[in-house]
């Protein structure tokens, strides 16, 4: 179905290819995980099927890439358009109607299908990814991960032999994420639609893979079944991660199959008490003082009365389902997003103040805002000029790591003379997260800040967050990463239609939720441990203290 005959593709102001004489064929009926670190070509791997490149993007393509028999170099996207529905990693970038009906439709309008059947698609599509509620709302009133559904519908309604998925859970809650992949399963199995798909969380995703695409760097690809890349590969989800230190064989992609692997590691670290995944901190000076938020939306409330203190060297994550109010509330925090009551009180250098009351500098130094979309805050011409803008408008005499250097502690490799839009979703976000990191300010709101980072950029990510929170700093992250959360958060508040439904530590919160409990916690519950480094410490504490290396496969 899809074939890549010895592809190399070279940008015009790139030192080297981003992709290398690659080779791979995927099968009809075939779902292809593509996986690989942040920057190292899978969007340009993905967008080759289609013909974006090099037709759009620019470039040079050598070699030879053919989908259903038709040659990409002479076929371009618009003649493949029946045949491979593309969904990228920002769902604004392909809308082009205005209501969630409309977009649905769209599509097959252009391919100039039935009325009788168009209508029969949408009503199917509406049902299948939980779009029933919205179909008349406005694109842009929906959420990140709604707005995310209908782009992976309004693909889907064209009924392509090749789906081609860039990202396409990394804005949708866990649950909304299973329903997203129960349906794309549902059509690689029923339907014989072939898949190809890269995703940053693996977690979610590895079990339903029927192969592997790797790209370890340099414009190397390297395919296969996927227990066999994962592993040895550079990136891996935490069941593969635990496997590896456990030495189980074969590697369980299923929390099934790895709790039926992991029996006998219960029982070695039964009555173990794990680590903390940072020091327990002091209860510090409350920074940020929230009562009676409401936020409302054409008289819709979003945000209903909500209550929230946010106290030094604290991080707090915000959970809940796509549409329950997160980033209103971020928004109304930051004092920039509407708010219809309720009142904020930040401290800083002399008494508290509303943040939305201050010019606009001096209230990024007190709370500052990374939002979903991350291009909302880069309009200039080059990555070194938004870096340097950021060090300009944050400079006050003190020794804080300029913007470049928190940049490449995020994401490393990015040149400064790159176009801030032509970075891949992952690398616009490190670039804003570097921009606002600059101000150093005493309160931090992440809105999806992991959206679109590889595990190592997550990992730098939360030092980072450790860092700012051990100077006292407070920092809300909200996300449907629960990865993350399990390995960074101190605090976990759930929301839900727009009310605070549960509060309370990390371990309480998201291990009694068979939603948010991350994999480890899965795998060995009812042990308390919630990230490898937990098992795998205390299991080398053990094995050191007993002196018998029990095997644990």
């Amino acid at each position: 179905m899809i074939t890549f005959d010895q592809v190399t593709v070279h940008y015009d102001d790139a030192a080297e290819p981003a992709l290398r004489e690659v080779d791979l064929t995927v099968e009809e009926g075939e779902l292809c995980l593509v996986v690989g670190h942040t920057g190292v070509g899978k969007s340009t791997l993905l967008g080759a099927v289609n013909g974006l490149v090099p037709h759009f993007t620019g470039g040079t393509l050598h070699g030879r890439v053919t989908v259903d028999g038709r040659d990409t170099a002479t076929h371009p996207p618009r003649e493949l358009a029946d045949v491979v529905g593309v969904v990228g990693q920002d769902p604004l970038d392909g809308f082009v109607t205005d209501t969630v009906e409309e977009e649905l439709a769209y599509t097959m309008e252009q391919l100039a299908i039935a009325p009788t059947v168009m209508r029969k698609r949408v009503e199917e599509t509406l049902d299948l990814l939980g779009l029933a509620d919205l179909r008349h709302r406005a694109l842009h009133e929906l959420s990140g991960g709604q707005q995310q559904r209908v782009a992976i519908g309004s693909v889907l309604t064209a009924h392509p032999r090749v789906l081609v998925l860039d990202e396409p859970t990394s804005a949708l809650d866990p649950t909304a994420a299973d329903e997203v992949l129960a349906a794309v399963t549902r059509l690689v199995h029923d339907l014989g639609v072939t898949v190809l798909m890269a995703e940053h969380r693996l977690e979610r995703v590895v079990q339903y893979a029927d192969r592997v695409v790797h790209l370890p760097g340099g414009g190397r690809v390297v395919h296969g079944p996927p227990a066999e890349i994962l592993r040895s590969s550079s990136i891996a989800p935490p069941i593969v991660e635990l496997a590896r230190a456990a030495d189980w064989h074969p590697l369980p992609l299923s929390v099934r199959d790895a709790r039926r692997a992991a029996a006998p590691l219960r029982r070695a670290l039964a009555g173990v008490t794990p680590a903390p995944v940072r020091p327990v901190p002091a209860a510090g000076t409350v920074l940020l003082d929230a009562h009676g938020i409401t936020v409302s939306y054409h008289g819709v409330p979003a945000v209903r009365e909500a209550d929230l203190g946010l106290r030094g060297g604290e991080i707090t994550a915000l959970m809940g389902r796509n549409g329950s109010g997160k980033s209103s509330l971020l928004w109304a925090l930051q004092g920039s997003g509407p708010r219809g009551a309720g009142r904020v009180r930040v401290t800083g250098e002399g008494a508290p103040r509303d943040p939305r009351t201050l010019p606009a500098a001096a209230a990024r130094r007190l709370v500052g805002l990374v939002p979903q979309t991350p291009c909302d805050l880069l309009y200039l011409e080059s990555v070194e000029q938004e870096l340097r803008q950021a060090d300009s408008e944050s400079a006050d005499g003190s020794e804080s790591p300029g913007a470049r250097e928190i940049l490449d502690r995020l994401a490393p490799g990015i040149d400064d003379a790159t176009h801030p839009r032509d970075l891949s979703e992952g690398q616009k976000l490190a670039l804003v997260l570097a921009i606002q990191l600059t101000a150093t300010p005493r309160v931090l709101l992440l809105d999806e800040p992991t959206r679109g980072l590889d595990y190592r950029a997550k990992a730098e990510l939360t030092e980072i967050v450790f860092a700012l929170a051990a100077e006292g700093r407070t920092v809300v992250i909200s996300t449907h990463d629960v990865e993350f959360v399990a390995r960074t958060a101190d605090r976990v508040v759930v929301m839900a239609e727009g009310d605070i439904v549960a509060d309370g530590p990390t371990r309480e919160v998201i291990v009694a939720s068979p939603v948010f409990a991350p994999q480890t916690a899965k795998i060995l519950a009812p042990l308390p441990f919630l990230t490898v480094d937990q098992a795998t410490s205390a299991l080398d504490a053990h094995d050191t203290a007993s002196g018998d290396g029990e095997d644990r496969s």
